[in-house]
């Protein structure tokens, strides 16, 4: 999602925003982490707000907009981003059995990353450049 003037590291399609709109009304406000890996793969994982607790070794990556209230915020390790501090990621839904933890696995659906490099104005707009 980039609006005038700003740039933002995550977003969300239209399908992955319906879905989450969906687990919202069963689950209450919901936020996701990135996993780095292990059990779940790296799959996006969607808990309800205060089921993942967040700390000091996470970054904010952004918060989505999907026609809520309240917007969905997600994370991702610090030891992590900084792997992937020059990729902009969306979360995006297929058919498919999700994460053990997460909260669309009995769904028939599963979140997913997609992802591509930052361009030279996102780069400029991060502080970062590209080594």
């Amino acid at each position: 999602m980039v609006s005038i003037g700003t740039y933002q590291r995550v977003e969300v399609t239209d399908a992955a925003a319906s879905l989450i709109r969906d687990l919202t009304a069963q689950h209450g406000p919901l936020m996701f982490h990135q996993s780095g890996g292990c059990c779940d793969g790296s799959s996006p994982m969607c808990y309800p707000i205060g089921m993942f607790l967040t700390g000091p070794g996470d970054v904010l990556l952004g918060a989505l907009d999907v026609g809520l209230s309240q917007s969905v915020e997600v994370f991702m390790s610090a030891s992590q981003f900084e792997y992937w501090k020059y990729t902009h990621l969306t979360i995006d839904v297929v058919p498919g059995r999700g994460a053990g933890f997460s909260v669309e696995g009995p769904t028939g659906m599963r979140f997913l990353i997609r992802s591509r490099m930052l361009n030279e104005a996102e780069l400029e707009y991060f502080g970062l450049t590209r080594s």
